[in-house]
């Protein structure tokens, strides 16, 4: 499972880097919520991967719960990367109104 995890962060991160290496800025929007999801997996990979286990742990017959912080950061992450898509997503159709292109330089494309 760990695996699957990692490979999923791994090819996350690098199609959003990619993305945001074009020249379009929709595209740049795209890779910057790709790389915030590649976080978001890679925080909540770091509480621990653990299939069809409750959240209270036991060991050696002692109970130990299972550490929510992850969750909590990955869950306020997803809410704050929703509402800063929402402004980008506005600055865009502001950006693309007022100059007539959705470069991010600003420049028409080459004809």
């Amino acid at each position: 499972m760990e695996l699957v995890l990692a490979i999923a962060i791994g090819v996350m991160t690098s199609c959003g880097v990619w993305l945001i290496l074009r020249p379009r800025t929709y595209q740049v929007i795209v890779g910057l919520s790709l790389l915030s999801y590649a976080v978001n997996l890679f925080i909540f990979g770091v509480g621990g991967v653990k299939a069809n286990v409750p959240p209270i742990l036991t060991g050696d017959g002692t109970a130990h719960l299972a550490d929510p912080v992850p969750q909590a950061l990955v869950l306020t992450a997803i809410v704050i990367g929703f509402a800063t898509t929402a402004l980008f997503l506005v600055v865009l159709l502001a950006s693309r109104g007022l100059t007539g292109s959705d470069h991010v330089d600003g420049r028409n494309e080459p004809k």
